[in-house]
């Protein structure tokens, strides 16, 4: 019987069991897009999807679909979206409703978000979804949106771009400088307002934003690529024959080598997902290759004229179910291995995906053939690679099994490699046969000191695009875990959610607006209101 129709069945008979698969969700694609949380500053509470405890937020987590983040008193945090990037003052709460190709969808309950669109493609939009009306950008351009923190008021600032707002039964267009705020789903007598010059907060974002106006690093990368700007600051860049461009970070150990100093977490639809602790610790761990050239490690970017796609980490893991590691505290321990993939070398995700994506999150990060890429697709036997980072010295980070389900930091736990043992074991490639845990899904971050009140997290989030369903609360890892190892290397079918959260997250309350044309704003209200502040509470 052929391998892939064994992890069917196998898998399927699993869901049945549970009963939760979503019909027609277990063939889709993932993503190719997640967000970023690129910064922080006071205290700011994270919420992964499928989950309803908060905890600590961690720079470099990628958030998916469900995941929620709370600014607390003279807080902030940035969230990078490769489009742009989205802004939060303090008393911020916002949840990412839907992402992918074809859009960006946030909620603001209450607080302020300062949202820099860069670019969108052809069919591309970036939705905020406030208690009373959606804001559909739909143009690049400087955006400020507050809400006020009854939920009763939402004030839009267009400094530059242009926008649809939708309400109930209305529609309007906001143009280039204007700023008006609204009342009510039925957006009824809007009141414009005075163009401020920019606040703290608002000259706290244009700051971060020079960030990206002055980086070099975006004549080398695609600019969807999330994260380029932190690379000029910490690394330099150098032509290497039979490389082109390659970025070398400074600042790092002797003996250092890539997904060597972070943690590893539970991200669905994912999986197993490298968060890293360095400033610039997001591209080049889920876009491109890395090389050992001339005794150092340097990145390499994937082609600028390709939409990059995102993976978890472009590792192969090296171990199974008789791998071991031995640790100073006792005897040898059930283990897990992996190395940075090299240029040309196929990642296969650990998910179940289709030909297209396949092939796509490979030519947008190396450069490989396509002929090459339907090969490996179809290969049922994947062992016989020869991977050039596997040969180099300190390139295979080693750690216990169950450190990494517990997402435990990598350089504390991390374990000598015996060479003799790694030659020995199964490379797995991007699958890593270890069980998640609760503790995976949050990263292993400690409890939140704050939190969103239980009504604000209850609004409704008004939008004009509905959202796919929320992240299912369960599933049961263990017999996903067996479903896995049917065939070492090949991906499963994919579940709702690996685990079961201690507390599910309730879904979110959406209500669907947009049927009508957008029309200008009346300008009755823009007569009457002249003069008064755009930067007041909301």
């Amino acid at each position: 019987m052929n391998p892939r129709t064994i992890l069917h069945r196998t898998f399927a008979a699993c869901i049945a069991v549970v009963g939760l698969i979503a019909a027609g969700w277990a063939s889709a694609d993932p993503p190719s897009r997640v967000a970023r949380l690129s910064y922080t500053q006071g205290v700011v509470s994270f919420s992964p999807a499928g989950d309803d405890d908060w905890v600590q937020a961690r720079l470099n987590r990628p958030l998916v679909r469900g995941d929620r983040l709370w600014t607390d008193n003279d807080a902030r945090a940035e969230l990078q979206i490769g489009v742009g990037a989205v802004r939060l003052a303090e008393y911020t709460s916002v949840s990412l409703l839907d992402i992918s190709n074809r859009i960006t969808q946030f909620q603001l309950a209450q607080g302020t978000l300062s949202v820099r669109v860069r670019h969108l493609r052809r069919g591309e939009a970036v939705e905020i979804a406030t208690p009373n009306l959606a804001f559909a950008i739909e143009r690049p351009g400087e955006y400020r949106i507050a809400v006020d923190p009854r939920g009763e008021a939402t004030t839009i600032v267009v400094r530059s771009g242009q926008g649809q707002v939708f309400g109930d039964g209305v529609a309007y267009e906001l143009r280039d400088q204007e700023a008006v705020r609204f009342y009510g789903s039925n957006l009824a007598d809007p009141e414009f307002l005075a163009f401020d010059a920019p606040d703290p907060f608002e000259r706290w974002a244009g700051g971060r934003e020079q960030r990206v106006d002055r980086a070099i690093a975006a004549r080398y990368v695609a600019p969807e690529v999330i994260g380029y700007e932190d690379l000029d600051a910490h690394g330099s860049w150098r032509s290497v024959e039979g490389y082109g461009t390659v970025w070398t970070p400074r600042a790092v150990a002797a003996d250092w080598a890539p997904y060597s100093t972070g943690h590893w977490s539970w991200i669905e639809p994912y999986g197993w997902t490298w968060v890293d602790d360095a400033p610039w610790g997001f591209a080049p761990y889920h876009y491109g290759r890395w090389a050992h050239i001339r005794g150092s490690w340097s990145w390499v970017p994937g082609p600028r004229s390709v939409q990059p796609v995102y993976a978890p980490a472009l590792v192969a893991f090296v171990g199974g179910s008789n791998f071991r590691v031995s640790i100073s505290s006792g005897p040898a321990t059930s283990g897990i291995a992996w190395f940075p993939l090299a240029p040309g070398e196929v990642y296969r995700p650990a998910y179940n995906v289709t030909p297209d994506y396949f092939r796509n999150v490979n030519v947008s990060n190396t450069v490989v053939s396509n002929t090459y890429i339907t090969n490996v697709y179809n290969q049922t036997n994947v062992t016989e690679v020869n991977y050039r980072n596997r040969e180099v010295s300190n390139a295979i980070t080693a750690v216990p099994a169950v450190a990494f389900a517990q997402s435990q930091p990598v350089q504390k736990v991390a374990v000598p490699v015996n060479r003799e043992a790694i030659s020995r074991a199964q490379v797995m490639t991007s699958l890593a046969a270890v069980a998640p845990t609760p503790m995976s899904m949050t990263g292993g971050a400690p409890p939140a000191a704050q939190k969103p009140a239980v009504d604000v997290l209850r609004r409704t989030a008004v939008v004009r695009q509905a959202p796919p369903p929320p992240v299912a609360p369960l599933a049961p890892a263990p017999q996903r875990l067996e479903a896995q190892q049917q065939v070492p290397g090949r991906a499963p079918e994919r579940a709702p959610v690996a685990v079961r959260p201690a507390t599910p997250a309730p879904a979110p309350n959406v209500k669907v607006v947009g049927t009508e044309t957008p029309k200008p704003m009346p300008m009755r209200s823009r007569e009457r209101d002249e003069g008064r502040s755009s930067t007041a509470p909301g």
